[in-house]
């Protein structure tokens, strides 16, 4: 056996989440299906870096799969695309360790997450980024971001029903950059926690509203309670953007 390591993208629109679920379509269970045609009916369980929940966009999610096939590395994308739906699609693959895990072993996560804030619906835009219709002060967003950055309790940033119990993360980086007509949230850390990127996203909407100023995410932070934060912004703007391994 040999173990896969492959870059996965996805267009989330259509997908209830990365992970399988009785009933429901999800991207998991599409790579595993296609493997399934490729190894003449031997199920193999592909592993990814971490979840993405229903409607979430991937450009670069990590998964891992073994497989005892002899193909070359640079044959298995064309040979997995070929069964895929036109919604995902495998980027590159390359064997790696038998020890590697796709999401265990990595080190640093990118998400961006797009806002359009005008008054008026983009219909091409709607699946892809999050209509916001209301005046926003970007330079107070931008403010209130960098107070996210470092090591902290990020409690207040976690949805109910998870069963992680170390809250603590490192976030590198948490930038806003307008793009056009689109404002693009950025953040880098060692791990987010459930639902984190799209509270932490809902929260600084606030502080642009001015239902909120930049420092208060110092006290949203201290507190600890998920009520302290502001809403959580919707999925089908947020995007795995990349995953970070030791090289």
């Amino acid at each position: 056996m040999q173990r896969v390591k492959a870059v996965v993208s996805y267009e989330g629109t259509f997908f209830s989440g990365w992970q399988k679920q009785p009933g429901k379509r999800t991207v998991q269970e599409e790579i595993e299906t296609a493997l399934i045609s490729i190894q003449k009916g031997q199920k193999t369980k592909v592993t990814a870096s971490g979840r993405t929940d229903a409607s979430v966009h991937a450009i670069a999610q990590v998964i891992h799969f073994d497989t005892s096939l002899s193909i070359p590395a640079d044959k298995w994308p064309k040979a997995i695309n070929s069964k895929l739906p036109e919604d995902i699609q495998i980027k590159e693959a390359e064997y790696t360790s038998s020890d590697f895990h796709a999401r265990f072993d990595a080190v640093e996560k990118e998400y961006r997450y797009r806002v359009l804030p005008k008054r008026e619906k983009d219909i091409f835009r709607r699946n892809t980024t999050f209509f916001y219709p209301y005046p926003i002060e970007v330079a107070e967003i931008k403010k209130a971001a960098a107070y996210l950055k470092g090591t902290h309790d990020f409690s207040s940033f976690c949805a109910s029903g998870t069963d992680v119990v170390n809250m603590v993360r490192t976030v590198y980086k948490a930038e806003v950059l307008e793009k056009g007509d689109e404002l693009h949230f950025i953040f880098r850390g060692n791990g987010f926690l459930y639902n984190m990127v799209r509270i932490m996203v809902g929260t600084l909407l606030e502080v642009g509203k001015g239902m909120r100023r930049p420092e208060d995410i110092l006290e949203v932070i201290y507190t600890k309670k998920r009520s302290a934060a502001g809403k959580t912004a919707p999925g089908h703007a947020l995007y795995l953007w990349e995953v970070c391994y030791e090289k």
